[in-house]
């Protein structure tokens, strides 16, 4: 298969295609697939930077290389997704003027970059983002999928919703212009969880526009209770570095979640006053309550357990969120401030 090193254009292209995955055997060559489907002129290269899989993401990556040669294999040594992209920006970037970032566990639709490029022509953005609707496919992806598409589990965040196509200041990663990604620098390695959000602060901070384009995508949550959990305590950790980095104020919908960790913690004390359970007690009714609700709604007893999920993506983000404030606080680094607005998701 081809080998990864810089390449320079000779002709006029859209885009680079980049896929950072990790032991993605049973989406990979779906989504290889659907972007080879574009002409050449839209999609020139398919980079699918591995962070090191050890099923068979590789050889299916082999095997989509030989029968298209613009899919090329490059590795990721750093392992986390923001290194992938940045290396392969470093090799492929002068091949087209916009990368599109692709997620190798989703679904997109017909013609996806040709629509990317359709919006950036409109608008002139920098970025164009998309939104991102979760599906299940076991019962408990079924019942994760319901909360994260539901303010239970994101909070009313414009990228987890159907878009309307507006100007925002975050979405889920599609197109961006490689010169705007380069001027900031690309995504910061030190992060392996929301690196979107904070790479998205930096393009607002440099005067570039983020639009959000009517071409959500189909993501297929994790598939076990302790991935979510563990999923969500990762994306706390990388939301408070984040904070912590740019001096900036949360959304309401980003710190509620924040205060699950210690409720829970204080509930364990109960038996000493049974008062100190309530808190717990009343978060978990209503985030069950709100699952039955969904599940009805949607008419799926699978759905009926978004409850469930949407607790262990609420108690994992805070502990996440508030051991990396700790651990900052222990090393003395900066804290948050009510300075700079964030929005993301």
């Amino acid at each position: 298969m081809p080998i990864a090193s810089k390449e320079v254009a000779t002709k006029p292209h859209s885009t680079v295609v980049i896929i950072p995955c990790l032991n993605e055997e049973e989406h990979i060559e779906r989504t290889i697939t659907h972007f080879t489907a574009e002409p050449p002129h839209i999609v020139c290269r398919i980079v699918v930077a591995d962070g090191g899989s050890t099923d068979r993401t590789l050889k299916i990556v082999e095997q989509c290389a030989l029968r298209d040669s613009r899919v090329v294999l490059l590795n990721n040594n750093q392992r986390i997704q923001g290194s992938g992209i940045n290396r392969a920006v470093e090799l492929y970037g002068d091949l087209a003027p916009f990368i599109v970032r692709v997620d190798a566990h989703a679904d997109y639709p017909v013609g996806f970059c040709a629509k990317l490029l359709a919006a950036q022509k409109i608008t002139g953005a920098q970025s164009v983002v998309v939104s991102m609707i979760a599906k299940g496919i076991t019962c408990f992806q079924t019942a994760a999928a319901a909360a994260q598409n539901s303010k239970l589990g994101n909070g009313g965040a414009a990228h987890r919703t159907v878009p309307e196509g507006r100007f925002v200041d975050h979405g889920h990663h599609a197109l961006m212009n490689v010169n705007a990604f380069r001027s900031v620098g690309g995504y910061d390695e030190a992060f392996s969880h929301n690196e979107d959000a904070e790479l998205d602060m930096r393009l607002n901070a440099a005067g570039s526009r983020i639009y959000l384009c009517e071409a959500n995508i189909t993501y297929y949550p994790r598939k076990s209770m302790s991935s979510l959990f563990n999923q969500y305590k990762n994306f706390g950790r990388g939301r408070a570095m984040t904070i912590i980095k740019h001096n900036a104020k949360p959304k309401l919908r980003q710190v509620l979640p924040v205060v699950i960790g210690p409720i829970v913690g204080v509930s364990l004390l109960s038996p000493l006053a049974p008062v100190l359970a309530v808190p717990a007690a009343f978060w978990a009714a209503a985030s069950l309550t709100y699952g039955l609700a969904l599940g009805f709604n949607q008419k799926s007893w699978c759905a009926c357990g978004a409850g469930i999920a949407a607790m262990l993506m609420h108690l994992g983000f805070s502990i996440g969120f508030l051991s990396q404030v700790v651990r900052r606080k222990a090393l003395g680094g900066p804290r948050p401030s009510l300075g700079t607005q964030l929005d993301a998701g």
